[in-house]
């Protein structure tokens, strides 16, 4: 193990507080997750992640788009359909993601198991 100093400690913080920054919040992770099993158009996220707002999931949408962890496609319809998907940046958190589902139940079962 190495010393631990600032400089080593802000090594591992820094990483870690970027990841924090573009997951962080009540949807992302429940947005990606919904996005794993396939594109989705706004309706139908908004539908599966109810009761979020309209304004939130916009705003989610956007920022995650601006991370590039997913991608928005215009279609030229009447009316506008639009589809969001996973880029293959974001597929890169599917392991994240499922280690919190294991430790999430590891810990849940730990809770309510009293």
């Amino acid at each position: 193990m190495s010393v631990r100093t600032k400089e080593t400690c802000n090594k591992h913080i820094i990483p870690v507080k970027d990841a924090l920054e573009v997951l962080s919040g009540r949807w992302k992770l429940q947005l990606l997750i919904h996005l794993s099993f396939g594109p989705r158009r706004f309706s139908q996220l908004a539908k599966e992640l109810s009761p979020i707002t309209d304004r939130t999931l916009s705003k989610e949408l956007k920022s995650l788009e601006a991370n590039r962890v997913i991608s928005r496609t215009e279609y030229d319809a009447f009316p506008p359909v639009v589809e969001y998907k996973i880029t293959p940046h974001g597929e890169s958190l599917f392991a994240v993601i499922s280690e919190l589902g294991n430790w999430g139940r590891a810990h849940r079962k730990l809770i309510m198991d009293k």
